[in-house]
């Protein structure tokens, strides 16, 4: 599943929203495709749904970031 989000975090980067979403959204139990899901929710500017998402992830205190300096993060907090 790892390297599947790596994935994700790369086409979300490359502006392939649609394509990273499909990959998280195999994951949704999982807290960290969770983050990234709330992520592409706020890049698409769907807000609300961003919320769920980080709620989801148990990452609250992220909302402020900008999307590509958090995907930078969570690439960072994966395991190797």
């Amino acid at each position: 599943m790892t390297e599947e989000l790596r994935t994700a975090i790369d086409l979300a980067a490359e502006g392939q929203w649609d394509a990273a979403h499909r990959i998280v959204q195999q994951f949704d139990d999982d807290p960290t495709a969770a983050w990234i899901h709330a992520v592409l929710h706020k890049i698409e500017g769907d807000l609300g749904n961003s919320r769920y998402w980080y709620r989801r992830a148990g990452k609250g205190d992220c909302t402020d970031l900008q999307p590509m300096a958090e995907l930078q993060c969570i690439r960072e907090a994966l395991p190797p």
